[in-house]
């Protein structure tokens, strides 16, 4: 990664940084009474312009979706500021690849094209010229089409196992977790030739939280133990030793136990309910990986600010989503705020 090009992004990201929002920004937003006064209420942030587009009547889906686009803009600008970093593409990919879900989810679970195109947003496509591929898959009469119109694609082989493995499953998350193992492989293949340690334990933490949680996840699903092994990416000698020995505990909770000497040992859910732990965890986890992009900050000028202000603008994205949501759905104020991803006071 250039010098001097670095230095420009990692002020950028520190400019960026300064403009998120704060927890009592957060908590205006989500005492909104209903979508028009979030909307009013978002249009004093610096959202204001990513949803004055928005046209009324106003769904949380179309304000997500305006925030959506918003997002790839401000991802798209950060990898071409930084010089195209491989790590940043990877993180991009990240728009193409939900598209790429909830098609296949949608096809799989039988919706029609029109239910589903209200939920895809190709902003991020358009951004790159990669349209093509996710219309592709949306116009297909039927899933097995979708699976067919990506087998040529860099993600072919990937995806045609997720199809079978769904075929076999019934479950729709099977899709989820291949398609996060396209992101996180791609994103483990950047990470290689990285030299900033900052940036490089952010990025691992990534993979780990993939990996974890895919043996898990597995488990609770019942994969056979080779099902579960394919998920997994490529991680260091000492991670693998501790999947291998996640993947041969006997249960959910057992796998969780085996955290218990790792850098991770503070995230065991203490919960007993298996779906309710996992849930957990993955919060737990992603507060983590939140609070880490924040000490990100802590040195001037390195990369590791560029990766973290990527991870921190997606988090608040989806806080925003969240909030949106919650205020069309009437659910309380503190149910809500209690499931953003913020520091905790």
């Amino acid at each position: 990664m250039g010098g001097s090009k670095n230095v420009y992004a990692s002020v950028k990201a520190y400019s960026k940084k300064g403009k998120l929002l704060t927890k009592a920004d957060f908590q205006t937003l989500a005492e909104s009474r209903d979508l028009e006064e979030l909307m009013t209420r978002i249009k004093n942030t610096v959202y204001g312009d990513a949803v004055s587009d928005v046209q009324k009547p106003f769904t949380s889906q179309s304000i997500e979706s305006a925030l959506r686009s918003k997002l790839a803009d401000i991802h798209y600008s950060i990898a071409k500021t930084s010089g195209n970093s491989g790590v940043l593409d990877a993180y991009y990919m990240k728009f193409i690849i939900s598209n790429l879900k909830l098609i296949l989810k949608g096809k799989a679970l039988g919706k029609e094209q029109e239910d589903i195109e209200t939920h895809v947003n190709l902003h991020a496509e358009e951004l790159i010229k990669q349209r093509d591929v996710v219309v592709k898959a949306l116009v297909a009469k039927d899933f097995e089409e979708a699976v067919a119109s990506l087998n040529s694609g860099k993600f072919g082989e990937e995806i045609a196992k997720a199809a079978a493995l769904y075929n076999e499953k019934k479950n729709v998350q099977i899709i989820d977790t291949y398609f996060d193992k396209i992101l996180y492989q791609h994103l483990a293949g950047a990470m290689k030739n990285f030299s900033d340690k900052e940036a490089t334990q952010l990025v691992a933490m990534d993979i780990d939280f993939y990996n974890i949680l895919s043996v898990i996840r597995g488990k609770f699903w019942g994969l056979q133990e080779d099902q579960i092994q394919d998920l997994i990416i490529p991680a260091s000698p000492p991670a693998r030793e501790l999947l291998g020995r996640m993947m041969a505990a006997g249960t959910v909770r057992d796998a969780f136990n085996e955290l218990a000497s790792t850098k991770y040992k503070d995230l065991v859910p203490q919960v007993e309910n298996e779906l309710d732990a996992i849930a957990e965890f993955e919060r737990a986890f992603e507060m983590m990986i939140y609070r880490t992009s924040l000490r990100s900050f802590a040195k001037m000028f390195s990369f590791a600010t560029v990766v973290g202000i990527t991870k921190l603008t997606s988090f608040e994205v989806r806080n925003l989503a969240a909030i949106a949501f919650a205020v069309e759905q009437k659910i309380p104020t503190e149910t809500t705020m209690s499931k953003l991803i913020l520091e905790e006071e």
